[in-house]
């Protein structure tokens, strides 16, 4: 949206595992319900987090964005797979570009090279994201895939990665940059 390639209307699909819902006790997050199921929640404006999509990427976009967010709950313990996509107003071809150019220098955001796609597995134990982005061309639209491990890259690694900014400590200081899966 900073660079002026998509318009203001978003979609974004985030598969998690149960630990994104909160550590209470939950009837539909024990492991017997969890397992062998998959379930979107918080549909249509719902979820706690939309407010905040629309207020942020508006305040990049410098105008009013429409998100519609469907996170769906899947039979894993952590990790969030997030697909997003906006109508592309840019040119296909500046895409990679500018997402290269965005995360140089952010020491815990992989870009991927083209064709591989982000995986939860390759992110647990890390405060990395995964990232991949692509174009849809019948569609026109931009589509990025992200992954993460929400337990590692959750308000806990982004407190510990802002106190070490505001500190004047190296930003990576104490986080690590490795999963742990092979």
């Amino acid at each position: 949206m900073a660079a002026g390639l998509v318009g203001s209307d978003v979609t974004i699909v985030s598969v998690t595992g149960a630990s994104g819902a909160g550590k209470s006790l939950k009837p539909h997050l024990l492991g017997s319900e969890v397992m062998g199921n998959a379930s979107a929640y918080g549909v249509a404006g719902a979820h706690r987090h939309t407010p905040e999509f629309i207020q942020n990427l508006s305040a990049v976009a410098g105008e009013r964005v429409t998100v519609s967010f469907t996170p769906v709950l899947a039979p894993m313990p952590r990790g969030i797979l997030t697909t997003a996509s906006a109508p592309l107003t840019g040119y296909a071809s500046s895409v990679r570009a500018v997402y290269e150019k965005a995360y140089a220098d952010e020491p815990f955001v992989q870009l991927l090279p083209e064709g591989q796609w982000p995986t939860t597995a390759a992110t647990v134990g890390s405060n990395m994201v995964q990232l991949q982005v692509s174009v849809d061309e019948g569609a026109g639209r931009l589509v990025v895939v992200a992954a993460i491990d929400n337990l590692t890259k959750g308000t806990a690694g982004g407190a510990v990665q802002s106190m070490n900014l505001a500190l004047g400590l190296d930003e990576t200081a104490g986080l690590p940059m490795t999963g742990v899966a092979p």
